[in-house]
């Protein structure tokens, strides 16, 4: 049976084979632009780091917010105190665009998260050359060629990469990877149910040295509480955002939220 997931990779696959440009010149552009700030070294930072996502809709909840102003909302989330944004560049699914990515850099030089399904090569340098800090590579959606390959290049471009799993197996092969930031979400993108207690399933089975987030499903204060408390380093939210009447207020009081760091004592 086909699940959400399935569609949207259909979709991104088929776009990717009929992509004729040349990777090499791609490399060598992408190469070519300046690497802007690191989201692992927000993400270590003191406190519960915020990565504030921009994102207009989405396929189990629709349209989010139809009156949104792209530059407000970023200056919003940086003036609220988000360490980071996430864009959704995917069109036909969540209503991105790469000139989303590419506004949201001109308004701010806080790391950025090129939100995407990450297919191909190209993919990895067309996110450096439109401005992100970070790609996104989804293990439900990849082999682990294809993992080690994008995780490699994006290195070598200066670009982070956060590796996102749903589930143990999951989990075990993102590991693999040398020195993932490293992504539970807490929805699952195939059925794109929430699992709340997915995140502290998973973190026990973490190194502490690896910089986690926790992904979907957050909107409340609650529980970004109990994630932080968790041991994550951020908190990636979209929604809670999006619909709220007081973007500044409602990032300032996730921003402000202690994280206990595992393997120490939690911050008081």
């Amino acid at each position: 049976m086909a699940t959400y997931l399935d569609g949207i990779l259909e979709a991104h696959r088929r776009n990717a084979s009929r992509d004729d440009r040349s990777f090499v010149e791609l490399r060598d552009l992408a190469e070519s632009v300046p690497s802007p700030a690191s989201l692992r070294a927000a993400l270590e930072q003191p406190g519960l780091s915020v990565i504030a996502e921009f994102k207009r809709r989405s396929p189990s909840k629709g349209l989010l917010n139809e009156t949104v102003d792209l530059t407000k909302m970023v200056l919003d989330y940086v003036e609220g105190g988000a360490s980071a944004l996430s864009v959704l560049t995917d069109e036909e699914f969540f209503g991105g665009s790469t000139g989303d990515l590419v506004t949201a850099r001109s308004c701010t030089s806080i790391p950025i998260l090129r939100k995407d399904f990450t297919v191909d090569e190209r993919d990895v340098c067309d996110a450096k050359i439109m401005g992100a800090s970070a790609i996104l590579l989804i293990v439900a959606a990849l082999d682990d060629q294809e993992l080690t390959t994008f995780s490699r290049l994006g290195a070598d471009l200066g670009l982070d990469v956060l590796v996102e799993v749903h589930d143990e197996q999951e989990l075990l092969r993102a590991l693999r990877l040398d020195n993932p930031l490293l992504g539970i979400n807490q929805r699952d993108l195939r059925s794109f149910d929430v699992d709340h207690d997915r995140v502290l399933k998973l973190i026990e089975m973490v190194p502490s040295s690896v910089v986690t987030v926790a992904e979907s499903g957050i909107t409340t204060n609650e529980q970004a509480r109990v994630l932080a408390q968790a041991g994550v380093n951020g908190v990636l939210v979209g929604e809670m955002f999006m619909r709220s009447p007081d973007v500044v207020s409602a990032v300032e009081s996730l921003s402000s939220l202690q994280a206990r760091r595992r393997g120490t004592v939690v911050n008081r």
